[in-house]
């Protein structure tokens, strides 16, 4: 049975897109069968594998407007597939809010996947609305991206406390399976001190790989590329990989 995986922030511009691709693209280069789902209406991790916002997609799928293998697609990458998103999925925060079990809409969707695939990694939005709501009842483990500086340090202790209440409310099974930063500039002092603070208190939760500041990773997106097509040589590539394979070993 499938495992999966949520990315959250509430904060943008983190690297959690970035990183659900790219984690994903390395599992899949693994032998493992893995499913992207795009639960972000800006749609970017849709058009970063190659994929165009059409439908349908991710909101026709929870709606009931459409079936599981109807909205599923191939990427170019061999094992791996998406399930886009849309601008269309803005409107579903606003119509789930007056729904009963608006909290599990997800997870209900994607019953079909666990048996079909080995990783579904689920890309939220950056907020903490009904949608996020959405993603951590429906995934077994949550994995936090963390920009190396000051404000995302103040923002996880929020983004804490509702996964606590998650937790206790809705998913009692859900677990964080930890921390990892992305952006990293070893040249400057608050990136080293953010590092050290958060894993002297957060220990074994925080991944060992950090995905260090490079231009490639920003650039692979636009080309609808993940980075081990882009540029497998490169220092993002390689800590990508790094990264996904403490994932599939911590998720065993």
């Amino acid at each position: 049975m499938g495992k999966i995986f949520v990315f959250v922030n509430q904060k943008g511009g983190v690297g959690k897109t970035t990183s659900a691709i790219n984690i994903g693209a390395y599992l899949a280069l693994e032998g493992k069968s893995v499913l992207l789902v795009d639960f972000d209406s800006q749609a970017n991790l849709t058009s970063g594998v190659g994929i165009n916002a059409f439908k349908p997609g991710i909101y026709e799928l929870i709606s009931g407007g459409a079936g599981f293998d109807s909205v599923l697609r191939k990427t170019a990458l061999s094992g791996l597939s998406v399930i886009p998103a849309s601008i269309d999925l803005s409107g579903a925060a606003v119509e789930l809010i007056e729904q009963k079990g608006r909290e599990f809409f997800l997870k209900k969707a994607l019953e079909p996947a666990r048996d079909r695939f080995d990783y579904i990694l689920i890309d939220c939005p950056p907020s903490l609305g009904v949608l996020t709501l959405n993603g951590l009842s429906a995934a077994d483990v949550v994995l936090i991206p963390m920009q190396c500086e000051y404000f995302a340090m103040e923002g996880l202790t929020l983004l804490l406390q509702t996964v606590k209440r998650i937790q206790k409310n809705l998913n009692p099974s859900l677990i964080i399976e930890g921390i990892f930063f992305t952006m990293y500039d070893s040249r400057t002092r608050l990136a080293q001190e953010v590092v050290r603070e958060v894993s002297a208190y957060f220990k074994d939760k925080v991944f060992t790989t950090i995905i260090p500041r490079n231009v490639r990773l920003s650039e692979a997106p636009s080309y609808g590329m993940t980075i081990s097509q882009y540029d497998p040589q490169c220092s993002g590539a390689k800590a990508y990989r790094s990264l996904a394979m403490e994932v599939m070993q911590r998720g065993a």
